[in-house]
């Protein structure tokens, strides 16, 4: 991720060594969200009862929804500090290798028998042997496989818009296409929260849908004031 990015700072004429430290800040981002993220949207009674519980990553339990909003906050602190671009620009560069990332954390949560899909019959069905015997669905390699192609989608896509797509339809994208396939992957998933909202879809699935609905607002917003920008 970070040879990629600093490959479009140097396109762009922007310091490439301010990426090391723009991915530090996205590192402590991140495993601050996704950590606040698992303990508030599947266990709050549990970690609300014990707060202190909540600092002891170390013993798992880390939700991809708070490590994506865990990255936007992280970017908007760094360039509070380091303003050499725009807010949006930034993340329309990093949604791409962001998600490319999360295919690899996917690949690991399926060594370390975690997320894992619901019962099967299929040829490709996986035994999780530290969970049971019963054949299941790799839920974590279709992730990491979905992930993998949106983000050379989004790659591709960011290599040559040109400025052709207004500032921020790329993170648009990213949001849509990710969030929809995360909310459809949940059907073979085992139930990881303990809130239930409804039987019909899991917490995972709501939290896509907010991902999505803002995707599809942010994508609207951007190109109606690259629209109006044009007309003037």
């Amino acid at each position: 991720m970070t040879a990629y990015v600093k490959t479009i700072f140097k396109k762009y004429g922007k310091d490439p060594e301010l990426v090391s430290t723009l991915t530090s800040y996205i590192i402590v981002g991140m495993l601050i969200g996704a950590r606040l993220g698992h303990c508030l949207f599947y266990e709050p009674d549990y970690y609300l009862s014990h707060p202190l519980e909540i600092l002891k990553v170390w013993e798992g339990g880390l939700a991809s929804h708070g490590g994506y909003l865990g990255v936007i906050v992280s970017v908007f602190f760094f360039l509070k500090k380091y303003p050499v671009v725009k807010f949006l620009w930034l993340l329309d560069v990093l949604v791409g290798p962001c998600l490319f990332v999360g295919g690899l954390i996917r690949i690991g949560n399926f060594f370390n028998s975690e997320i894992f899909g619901g019962p099967t019959d299929a040829p490709w069905a996986v035994v999780f042997q530290r969970i049971d015997m019963v054949p299941r669905h790799p839920a974590q390699l279709y992730e990491a496989i979905g992930y993998f192609t949106i983000a050379a989608i989004l790659i591709m896509i960011e290599r040559k818009k040109n400025g052709i797509w207004p500032q921020g339809s790329n993170l648009a994208i990213g949001f849509i296409l990710s969030f929809t396939f995360r909310f459809l992957i949940e059907f073979i998933k085992d139930e990881q929260s303990e809130v239930v909202i409804t039987d019909a879809i899991n917490m995972g699935q709501w939290l896509s849908l907010v991902f999505v609905i803002a995707g599809v607002v942010l994508l609207w917003r951007v190109n109606q004031a690259g629209f109006k920008e044009s007309k003037k």
